[in-house]
């Protein structure tokens, strides 16, 4: 069974909402699924032994949020080039976050984007379930 690890930041717990919802999107897809928040993340180790990456934060004054920044740089040393991923968050007025996360992982990371990172108001607003439940299949169906 593929392993995917599904890392949030969160201010105001939509893009936690939208990550479980992306998280049972991979499940639908017999993908066994770790989520966390960022700041459970101590080590670069702690990224190991995963097929499908999933990372996302909240879009806040059109920033990420500092402690995702954090991760990124930790992330950086892990060994993720060509592994499958994806990013996503959710934003009020504009949707940098997920668009930035998603360069870092491609450019920076060198990993396997799907189609583009998931930008959302929230998991349940103009049909987020369904969209998010999507990008979850999207993401298991990226696995060679």
């Amino acid at each position: 069974m593929s392993k995917a690890l599904v890392i949030y930041s969160s201010r105001t717990s939509e893009t936690k909402k939208i990550a479980e919802l992306i998280a049972e999107g991979l499940r639908f897809s017999l993908v066994e699924v770790t989520i966390k928040d960022v700041t459970e993340i101590k080590r670069e180790t702690e990224l190991d032994g995963f097929d499908i990456y999933a990372f996302g934060s909240s879009t806040y004054h059109g920033e990420m949020m500092n402690r995702m920044k954090t991760f990124l740089f930790l992330a950086e040393r892990a060994e993720l080039r060509g592994k499958t991923a994806g990013s996503f968050g959710s934003f009020g007025w504009s949707g940098e976050a997920a668009e930035r996360i998603f360069d870092t992982m491609k450019n920076i990371y060198g990993m396997k984007m799907v189609s583009g990172p998931l930008m959302l108001k929230g998991g349940s607003v103009d049909g987020g379930i369904k969209v998010a439940h999507a990008y979850g299949k999207e993401l298991a169906a990226g696995i060679e």
